[in-house]
């Protein structure tokens, strides 16, 4: 295993990379948030007896510098610090994997850049359009007690979340639909604990399903017909990422497949991790054969 720190327009990012295999195509991980570390993609780490992992801190969580700038936080300059990572780290040939807000930035990424070198993408719990992922998670709150919908509401009327209740209905929908697993795995908790909360309260918003931040109008579901490498996308039958929106992403991008993992939501990775893991090992090994 290997960490260092790389320079990147902003400040400095964390890394580490497991795994020594020169012979083989790296894994790049991409983290969820906007804000959240690497922590709670750990897992993968059990593909580095084929490959190299590269996991890396965002700037403003987890190990990485956390500066106070707020213009900071935009899609460009995460696309930016992605290909400074990739570039700093001689990452020529790699396959891509994003989780949630992962997803969206390999996107940008990949539409804005247009780079070579990159020989698959897989994503997990796609965020393509930020107005479909939140009709998702407000479908879902239907299924709350008559009293979290009240709090809510209440709260969201008000442009107040700071109270217990609108936590403890937040963590109810949580619960459901982001890690179904009880209790929640160290490092899922590690990353709540290590999240950059100003850069998730900027972009997105206030919890997954209350979304007042730069990203509500995110959308590039127009750039998915562009994507040339092959795709493996993934969901949980519960996911905030429904499998519904996660069909329909299927079917915009010329060469994907898609695979749902029951009784699993959106850290389906988490909760069904030797599934997962032989589903992109499958795909990894196709890819490159």
């Amino acid at each position: 295993m290997r960490t260092g720190y790389i320079p990147v327009t902003g400040g400095r990012v964390w890394y580490k990379t497991v795994g020594e295999n020169k012979e083989t195509i790296p894994l790049l991980v991409l983290h969820g948030g906007p804000g959240a570390t690497h922590e709670y993609m750990q897992p993968l780490e059990i593909l580095a007896d084929e490959r190299p992992v590269i996991f890396y801190d965002q700037l403003g969580g987890g190990n990485s510098d956390r500066p106070k700038d707020a213009s900071l936080w935009t899609v460009e300059r995460f696309v930016e610090e992605l290909a400074q990572v990739r570039n700093s780290l001689n990452l020529g040939k790699v396959h891509i994997l994003g989780q949630s807000w992962g997803t969206m930035l390999a996107v940008s990424y990949i539409a804005s850049l247009k780079p070579e070198g990159v020989i698959s993408l897989i994503f997990s719990g796609a965020a393509f359009s930020a107005k479909r992922f939140t009709e998702d998670t407000r479908g879902y709150l239907k299924e709350l007690p008559e009293n979290d919908r009240r709090v809510i509401e209440k709260s969201e009327r008000e442009g107040r979340f700071d109270s217990k209740e609108y936590r403890d209905a937040m963590m109810n929908f949580y619960k459901l639909h982001v890690c179904r697993l009880d209790p929640w795995p160290d490092c899922l908790n590690r990353t709540f604990e290590n999240m950059g909360l100003d850069v998730y309260n900027h972009m997105w918003g206030a919890s997954e399903f209350s979304v007042t931040g730069t990203l509500k109008d995110f959308d590039v579901t127009d750039k998915l017909k562009e994507i040339e490498a092959p795709v493996l996308l993934t969901c949980g039958r519960y996911d905030e990422a429904s499998p519904e929106t996660t069909s329909y992403y299927n079917g915009l991008i010329p060469r994907s497949e898609m695979v749902v993992f029951e009784d699993a939501s959106h850290e389906h990775h988490l909760e069904k991790t030797e599934e997962y893991i032989k589903v992109l090992r499958d795909f990894l090994k196709r890819v490159e054969e």
